[in-house]
């Protein structure tokens, strides 16, 4: 029997998918799948139904947010995507937490720049409590003088980790899935899926938002890549960065270049499919791969880094300005998104 969405792609349209989504259906895997599946011929048909559902949640509207690299290499993990990992060679910079001055000083850059969120990374398998006494007397200080939300990225949390942070004032955490969980023993051995999950939930019952996505582009399937919208919609994840592999020399994954802009378009509006009215975040890797089609993945997803990432640049803050102002869009750091 063929599917409904095999119906609504044969007869030349994606918004009887759209239509459904927008009435409060879920979509399922044989839907998901058929998005990545689907033609190149059919990107833009697919992004126009995206579109619908973003403009339902989220308007015209993009939210900025501004990266720093508060702790750089030294890192204890395998991750083979990562720069920063013990196994990579790539010629990062290392250096230990940040002392207050700088990280004041990217928060001030952060409010010029408009940017609603500052992200607060350090490469760790978990904060020492070093990096965490840090962070608790950073975080309050920053949102006094800027008003900034913030986001730790700090690695695997134990539940008295996310409590702390919760008492310190972050706003979010992020942590990745990165991939599903049938995959992740590809990417990196040092921890598990498992782990991953068990410090979202640990920042969830902290009373946290959750700041989860993943990377595109590291040799995992179709179904490797619905699998993972589909778990990022079970834990409810308020924000989801979707990063396409910068395949760095000197990691185990360099030389990976399997992705088209096709491709990673369609894979943006697939998560806007699965994740309706979740802020969908393009990430590391869009000047690479989407290329001169970077603007296209704004009818797909609402919000997008400024600036550079943690170890590779991104391109110039004006350019991005300059983007979403030729779409007709605006930055905004207003919470509250369009329902109408």
């Amino acid at each position: 029997m063929i599917s409904k969405t095999m119906q609504d792609v044969a007869t030349g349209t994606w918004h009887g998918l759209a239509d459904r989504v927008l009435a409060g259906e879920s979509i399922g895997r044989d839907e998901a799948l058929s998005i990545l599946r689907a033609d190149d011929t059919q990107v833009l048909d697919i992004l126009a139904a995206a579109y619908r559902i973003r403009h339902r949640y989220h308007g015209n509207t993009v939210q900025l947010y501004f990266l720093m690299n508060a702790k750089s290499g030294l890192c204890p993990e395998d991750c083979g995507y990562c720069s920063q990992s013990k196994i990579s060679n790539a010629p990062v910079e290392k250096y230990t937490i940040l002392n207050r001055e700088k990280l004041m000083d990217a928060a001030r850059v952060a409010a010029e720049r408009q940017a609603k969120t500052y992200c607060l990374v350090i490469s760790a398998r978990g904060p020492n409590e070093r990096e965490m006494k840090a962070v608790e007397t950073i975080v309050p200080e920053i949102k006094a003088k800027y008003d900034l939300k913030i986001c730790a990225c700090l690695g695997l949390l134990t539940e008295e980790h996310a409590q702390r942070l919760k008492a310190a004032g972050v706003d979010r955490v992020n942590h990745n899935l990165n991939t599903s969980e049938n995959h992740y023993k590809e990417i990196c051995t040092t921890h598990t899926f498992a782990d991953r999950k068990e410090t979202l939930h640990h920042v969830r019952n902290a009373g946290m938002e959750l700041c989860s996505g993943g990377i595109i582009g590291m040799g995992e399937t179709d179904d490797d890549v619905v699998d993972m919208a589909m778990e990022l919609r079970e834990l409810k994840v308020e924000s989801i960065p979707l990063n396409f592999l910068n395949a760095v020399d000197g990691t185990p994954l360099e030389g990976n270049d399997q992705l088209t802009p096709a491709y990673c378009l369609k894979a943006l509006a697939m998560f806007r499919f699965v994740n309706p009215d979740r802020e969908l975040r393009i990430s590391g890797g869009r000047e690479i791969h989407l290329r001169s089609l970077q603007p296209l993945g704004l009818y797909a997803a609402n919000s997008m880094f400024v600036g550079d990432y943690l170890t590779t640049q991104g391109q110039p803050p004006q350019a991005d300005y300059d983007m979403i102002r030729d779409l007709g869009f605006e930055v905004t750091i207003n919470e509250e998104t369009v329902t109408s």
